[in-house]
């Protein structure tokens, strides 16, 4: 009989005591199927478009796809970024870029669904003019 006061006074203090706060739920998994931000370097202060452009495509592009003006893609099936102007209207990627570019190729790697901002569009679209020049 002795325990029956301790439990009375343990369960009324746990009662007393602050909910703990519920934590923030968990963001949801991304899956291979949803588009993925685009990872944006931080870009030198007053860089023009086409620098933020080259820096979008070094650092989400240039795993599969020559970005510069010489050198072969990684992955061969990716395009290098300089034969683009002459294949595409570059400008009229804009809405490839925003609804996401469905590729042709069924080879290894996939090229991922990256959600681009529009400002970050009109980066890249002015980087990739700058290897038409």
């Amino acid at each position: 009989m002795r325990f029956v006061p301790l439990l009375t006074a343990a369960f009324l203090a746990a009662c007393a005591a602050p909910a703990a706060p519920n934590p923030a739920p968990a963001p949801a998994a991304a899956t291979s199927d949803e588009p993925q931000p685009a990872a944006v370097p931080p870009g030198p202060p007053g860089a023009t478009a086409e620098a933020r452009g080259l820096a979008l495509a070094k650092t989400n592009c240039a795993t599969c796809h020559a970005i510069g003006r010489t050198g072969d893609s990684p992955y061969a099936p990716a395009p290098p970024f300089r034969t683009l102007p002459g294949k595409y209207d570059v400008d009229g990627l804009a809405e490839a870029f925003a609804e996401g570019i469905e590729v042709g190729h069924r080879g290894a790697r996939q090229m991922p669904e990256f959600q681009l901002t529009p400002d970050q569009i009109d980066d890249l679209i002015a980087y990739l003019k700058s290897l038409a020049a």
